[in-house]
Order: structure tokens, then C-alpha cells, then sequence
């Protein structure tokens, strides 16, 4: 039985799904603008992946319209081979996703929805025939996102995403509450978070606290830590950490 690997494609997405959710609590401000840039990292003890793209809005983003998210994203992670004996597996992966989409805001809530081919190429050392993500393979994705402010300073955000590729999918949701904007400009959120990765025969669960929408000059920072355990009984810290800018 395969074990140890949806997760790695997943904590990518992710890591992209969180910068641009924090964009959203600021896209009044940015009306004339038409694309974001991002970049990212995510650690924990069996895996560290860097991921980075653009965000393109042809109307800008204070309106409803069309959206094209591209990603590229890649990394080194390890896990314990059911098929192999128990023997561990080191991996390497790359992946990219064309994300066409759209943007709804309606009384103060924002979701965004996206579907588009998804790519990945994944190199094993030992070569793990049970894993059905190995060599090189294309799907496609499914994605929404949601940010709403009940209050002035509050907010709520989620993700949800699923891929063709070995049944992967996963979610995250956060809440927050605006702090310091009495030293930063518009302040940022802090709050918990809880995500959820699977796919073929693997799980991962993460309970934590983010940052969220810290700006200094021309970007804003979102960062996230916590605890993560896995299916294969593996438990660490976690750190995430996203930049962007507007142009």
C-alpha cells in the first residue's frame, strides 16, 4: 500500500490559497492594479517546498470577474513505503497549474473559483512502484476560496481544493482578529487555523495559529506555525511563510 505522498502538491496549493486570501482584506485599496506577485516556503520535519506565480485580474480586483492564477512549485519530502517493507523514500518534486477563474463579492464575502490543468513530475530514490505519483503526470484541479469580514476587525478564510492526481485534496480554515493598526498601517490578523491534506492512502492534519496581512512598504507578509500529524504517525512543528506584491 502506498503511504507518505498527496500531501507535498497539497502543502503548495495551499501555501498559494493563503496569500492570496489575505489579499482579499485589501483589494479595495488596490482597484487600478491587475496582478500579484507571490512567493512562499513550508517546512516540517519530513518535507520543505518553495512555491511562487501570479495572480492576473484583468478588471482589477475590487470587481467581479475573470481571474488566472499560475503556479509553479517544488520540493524534497520523505515517507515510509508500505510496498517497500517499511523502508523509507526520498523524493523530489516539481508541479505547475493554469488556473482559470472567477471573482464574486457580495455583502462583505469574496469567493473565488478556479479549474484548470494540473502538472507534476516526481523522482523517487528508492523507486516506490506503490506510489501512484511517480514520473511525470497531468490532471487537473478544482479550487474556491472564501474571505469574509463579519466585523471591521475580523475575518474568516478557507480553501478547498481537489486534483485527478492519486485523489488529492485538502482545505484549510482561519479565523482573525485585526491587532497593532495603531503601529502598522491597517494593523494585521492573528488567529487559529486548522488544515487537511489526503489522498490514496495518506493523511495530514495541521492545528495552528497564523499571521495574517502584515504590510511593509510595497508587500505584505502572511506566516503561519503550529503541530502536524500524519497517517504514518509522523508528528513535528510546522512554519509557513508567503510574501506578495501588487503591480
Amino acid at each position: 500500500m502506498w503511504r507518505g505522498r498527496g500531501w507535498s502538491t497539497a502543502l503548495a496549493a495551499l501555501g498559494l490559497w493563503c496569500v492570496c486570501a489575505a489579499s482579499a482584506a485589501y483589494a479595495g485599496e488596490d482597484e487600478e492594479r491587475t496582478f500579484i506577485l507571490f512567493s512562499g516556503r513550508d517546512l516540517w520535519r519530513n518535507g520543505a517546498f518553495a512555491y511562487g506565480g501570479l495572480l492576473i485580474a484583468p478588471n482589477g480586483f475590487d470587481d467581479d470577474g475573470m481571474l488566472l492564477k499560475l503556479l509553479l512549485s517544488g520540493g524534497v519530502y520523505r515517507y515510509t513505503a508500505g510496498d517497500l517493507g517499511g523502508d523509507g523514500v526520498i523524493g523530489a518534486e516539481w508541479g505547475a497549474q493554469v488556473l482559470p477563474g472567477w471573482r464574486i463579492k457580495r455583502h462583505g464575502v469574496e469567493a473565488k473559483f478556479f479549474f484548470g490543468p494540473d502538472w507534476e513530475r516526481h523522482k523517487l530514490w528508492p523507486d516506490d512502484p506503490g506510489n501512484r505519483l511517480r514520473g511525470v503526470q497531468f490532471g487537473l484541479r478544482m479550487a474556491v476560496e472564501t474571505w469574509a469580514e463579519p466585523t471591521t476587525d475580523t475575518m474568516i478564510a478557507s480553501e478547498l481544493s481537489l486534483s485527478t492526481l492519486a485523489t488529492q485534496w485538502n482545505g484549510r480554515i482561519a479565523a482573525g482578529w485585526r491587532v497593532l493598526d495603531d503601529m502598522f498601517e491597517d494593523g494585521f490578523y492573528i488567529g487559529p487555523e486548522v488544515q487537511y491534506f489526503g489522498a490514496d492512502g495518506y493523511r495530514h492534519l495541521r492545528l495552528g495559529a497564523h499571521l495574517t496581512g502584515l504590510k511593509a512598504e510595497n508587500y505584505e507578509w502572511s506566516a503561519a506555525a503550529g503541530w502536524a500529524r500524519d497517517s504514518d504517525g509522523q508528528m513535528s512543528p510546522y512554519v509557513r511563510l508567503n510574501m506578495m506584491t501588487r503591480r
